[in-house]
């Protein structure tokens, strides 16, 4: 299956679920690898569900052996933050646009060793819709003990 992938929300998800997500191929997930071009795809994108772009990270929040299952052992639990695309946004201050430092190793030090390289910019994120944030609490397909 593949189709047009559209862009209005983002889920931040483990990947410890991606198995998850790939049983969920005729049901409405689309891997990421049947996307019709993957210029648009992030690099950590993993797939969508309808409108929602999953983004998988080993950083992502799970609480380990939270809560039992309804064969009586403990599950973790994941939290998959969802973002819609309206909810946040980026500020440019005072006018102020990016400039690019760079020092050749020559004027780094006598041993002409060690080059400079910066940026710097004046930017702000923002909030602009918090009820466009919500948090998705799941628990693996493989722990509901059938």
């Amino acid at each position: 299956m593949t189709g047009p992938v559209r862009s209005a929300y983002f889920m931040l998800s483990s990947t410890e679920l991606q198995s998850d997500f790939d049983a969920l191929v005729g049901q409405g997930f689309l891997s990421q690898w049947n996307y019709p071009t993957n210029a648009s795809a992030l690099p950590s994108e993993y797939g969508s569900v309808y409108n929602i772009r999953i983004l998988t990270s080993s950083e992502a929040p799970v609480a380990r052996n939270a809560v039992a299952n309804n064969v009586g052992t403990l599950a973790d639990v994941y939290y998959n933050t969802v973002v819609g695309k309206q909810a946040v946004t980026h500020i440019n201050q005072d006018g102020f646009s990016m400039n690019l430092i760079y020092r050749d190793p020559y004027y780094s030090g006598m041993l002409a060793q060690n080059a400079t390289l910066a940026v710097k910019f004046a930017q702000a994120q923002a909030i602009t819709q918090d009820t466009a944030i919500r948090n998705l609490v799941s628990t693996r397909n493989s722990s509901l003990g059938v």
